[in-house]
C-alpha cells in the first residue's frame, strides 16, 4: 500500500511515516519544512520527501492520502490555496484520513495500548512506560513526541501485544476536530495531570476535560485509568463516568513516593513495592515514574522491576538535555514552553543545584532561562501574565520576543531588572553572554529550534 502524507515532518506524523514503512508500505509525503533532523531520519528509511503542498504530486497515486493537522483551508493574499494539494483531493472525491485514525486502523488494532494523556510529562511520561516494558522483554511498540535516548528513535512496531502512545489532546485534523487521543481506544490510560492550554482550539478548560472524559469513556471495563490525585480537573473529569478501574497517584493517591526526587521508595497502599534511584530532577519526574509503575502494573510488569529499569532511564531528547559546557557555564535545552512547564523545569533543577551546594558546602549555581513564547496558547498572549511566575525561580530571565503580538516588556515587568527582552536570536545571545558567569546554568526553553541559539551561546561563551 502507498500513502502518501500531508504535513509529513512533524514528530507525530514523522513517527506515524516510520511505523508505516516499518510494517512494509511504500510512504511518500510533503511539508514546508523540509530540513533536518527530521527529514533526515525519513529519507535513511527511504521515505521521499517533498517541499511544499503543490498537485503535481497527484501525479504519485498512492492508495490513500494521510491529512496531518497542520493542514487546513484556507487562502494566500494572492487569492490561491493555501494547500493546493488538499484542495485538489477534495475536487476529486480521493480517499484520505487523519494519521491518528490511520493508526489505529493499521497500527493499534488488536493491540493492547497504553496511552499516555496531560498537559505536561506526556513525553518523558511515555518514554518512561516504553522502557519498563521493553526492559521487562515485552518487546513494546511506540510513538513518542520526542526521541527517548534509551532508544534513539521515536517510533518502532515492536513485536509484542502491547503499544505505548503519546495522547495528544490536539485536534486531528481540519475535518476531524475531536482530540487526537479519542482514535487510540487505550485499554491503560494515564491522565497525568490538566490544565488550560491550546487557547487556539479549546475556548476554557471545560472543552478540554470534556475530551479527556471522551477518552476515558474509550477505555474497556477490564482496563485501568491512571490518575494524578492532585489534579482537580481530573477529579471532575471522572465524575462524569469511569467504567475502569481507577488507580490514583501522588502524594495523597494509591501510589507515592517516599525520599528524595532521585532517590526514592515506591509505595502502593502505604507498602513498599520499589525503589528508584536515577540521574533526573525535579518532584515533576516523580510524578511520571509513579503513573508509569502504576501503569506497568496493569499488563504485569512488578514495581520492583520497573523501579530498576527507570534506574536505568536515560531521559528524552530536548528534555533538561545539556548541550555543553564552556568555561564553566553549562548550557541545556529543554521544551518547556507553558508557564507550568516552565516553572517545574527551573524548580528541579533549582532543587538540584542547591543540594549539591549543601553536599559540597559552597554557593549554589546561578540559572539563566531563556525562553521563547512559540506555542500557539503563548503567541496568542493567553498566558502571558503568568510569566513572571513561571520565571521567579531564576536569577535572570531573558525572553525572545520577536513575532509576538503582545508587549513582553510589559508581561515581565514585574521582574524589573531581572528580566531582558531581545526582539531577535543575536541581540538575545548577546544579552546571555554579557551576563553569564563561571558556575551558570543556561535553561533555553522552547517547543521549536529556537534559532540555535544553543549552539551560538556555546560558541559565544568559548569566543569569550
Amino acid at each position: 500500500m502507498h500513502i502518501h502524507i500531508l504535513g509529513i515532518c512533524g514528530s507525530f506524523m514523522g513517527g506515524l511515516a516510520a511505523l508505516a514503512r516499518e510494517a512494509g508500505h511504500k510512504v511518500t509525503g510533503c511539508d514546508l519544512g523540509v530540513y533536518p533532523p527530521m527529514s533526515d531520519q525519513l529519507r535513511s528509511l527511504g521515505i521521499e520527501l517533498i517541499e511544499g503542498y503543490g498537485v503535481e504530486q497527484m501525479a504519485l497515486r498512492p492508495h490513500a492520502y494521510v491529512v496531518g493537522n497542520v493542514v487546513y483551508r484556507g487562502q494566500l493574499a494572492d487569492g490561491s490555496a493555501r494547500f493546493p494539494l488538499m484542495e485538489a483531493i477534495l475536487e476529486q472525491g480521493l480517499p484520505y484520513t487523519s494519521g491518528p485514525q490511520w493508526l489505529a486502523e493499521n497500527v493499534l488494532q488488536g493491540r493492547h495500548v497504553l496511552a499516555v494523556a496531560g498537559t505536561h510529562g506526556k513525553t518523558t511520561t511515555t518514554s518512561m512506560l516504553a522502557w519498563i516494558l521493553e526492559q521487562a522483554g515485552l518487546n513494546p511498540g511506540f510513538l513518542v513526541g520526542g526521541v527517548p535516548m534509551n532508544f534513539g528513535v521515536s517510533a518502532r512496531l515492536g513485536v509484542g501485544k502491547h503499544f505505548v502512545i503519546e495522547a495528544d489532546e490536539y485536534d486531528t485534523a481540519f475535518f476531524d476536530k475531536r482530540s487526537k487521543f479519542v482514535h487510540y481506544r487505550p485499554r491503560t490510560a494515564i491522565l497525568n495531570n490538566l490544565e488550560f492550554d491550546h487557547a487556539d482550539i479549546f475556548d476554557d478548560l471545560a472543552a478540554i476535560e470534556r475530551q479527556f472524559h471522551h477518552l476515558v469513556r474509550t477505555v474497556p471495563a477490564s482496563g485501568r485509568v491512571v490518575y494524578n490525585a492532585a489534579e482537580a480537573s481530573l477529579k471532575r473529569v471522572l465524575a462524569k463516568g469511569c467504567w475502569s478501574e481507577s488507580v490514583s497517584f501522588g502524594p495523597a493517591g494509591d501510589w507515592q513516593a517516599l525520599g528524595e526526587n532521585d532517590d526514592f521508595q515506591v509505595l502502593q497502599q502505604g507498602l513498599p513495592v520499589g525503589h528508584v534511584s536515577w540521574g533526573l530532577t525535579g518532584a515533576h519526574n516523580q510524578m511520571n515514574a509513579l503513573a508509569a509503575l502504576a501503569a506497568a502494573q496493569h499488563v504485569g510488569v512488578a514495581p520492583e522491576l520497573a523501579g530498576q529499569a527507570l534506574g536505568r532511564f536515560e531521559s528524552v531528547k530536548r528534555r533538561m538535555e545539556v548541550r555543553g559546557n564552556v568555561g564553566g557555564v553549562t548550557v541545556y535545552d529543554d521544551f518547556a514552553h507553558h508557564p507550568t512547564a516552565i516553572r517545574t523545569t527551573l524548580q528541579g533543577l533549582r532543587h538540584s543545584l542547591d543540594a549539591r551546594a549543601a553536599r559540597a558546602a559552597q554557593p549554589a549555581g546561578r540559572i539563566l532561562a531563556v525562553f521563547e513564547p512559540r506555542s500557539n496558547t503563548m503567541k496568542l498572549g493567553t498566558m502571558k501574565s503568568q510569566l513572571p511566575w513561571s520565571l521567579e525561580l531564576a536569577e535572570l530571565a531573558f525572553c525572545h520576543a520577536g513575532g509576538l503580538g503582545w508587549d513582553a516588556h510589559e508581561a515581565l515587568a514585574a521582574m524589573g531588572a531581572k528580566a531582558q527582552v531581545a526582539d531577535n536570536i543575536e541581540q538575545l545571545v548577546q544579552q546571555v553572554v554579557a551576563a553569564a558567569k563561571p558556575g551558570d546554568h543556561i535553561v533555553c526553553m522552547s517547543n521549536g529550534g529556537f534559532g540555535g541559539v544553543h549552539a551560538k551561546l556555546l560558541e559565544r561563551l568559548g569566543a569569550g
